[in-house]
C-alpha cells in the first residue's frame, strides 16, 4: 500500500474515534438525564402511594370509628 493510502486510512480511523467519543459523551449525558428523571419519578410515585394509602385507611377506619361511636351514642341514650 502507498503511504498516501496509509495517511488517510489513518486519518479516517482517527476521526471516526473522535465521532464516536463525541456521541459516546451525549449518550453519557442522556443516561444522566434519564436518571434523574427516574429519580424524580420515583419520588413521585412514593407521594402519590403514601396519599392513596392514606385515603384508604382514612375510608377503612372512618366506619369502624363511625360505628363505635353511634354504639357509644345508643348506649348512653338508653340509660
Amino acid at each position: 500500500m502507498p503511504d498516501e493510502q496509509i495517511l488517510a486510512l489513518l486519518t479516517e480511523i482517527r476521526d471516526l474515534q473522535k465521532q464516536h467519543l463525541e456521541k459516546y459523551s451525549i449518550a453519557l449525558q442522556n443516561q444522566q438525564k434519564a436518571i434523574e428523571v427516574q429519580k424524580n419519578s420515583v419520588g413521585r410515585a412514593r407521594t402519590l402511594l403514601i396519599v392513596v394509602g392514606a385515603i384508604v385507611i382514612a375510608l377503612y377506619l372512618l366506619p369502624a370509628f363511625w360505628f363505635n361511636s353511634s354504639w357509644g351514642l345508643r348506649c348512653l341514650l338508653r340509660r
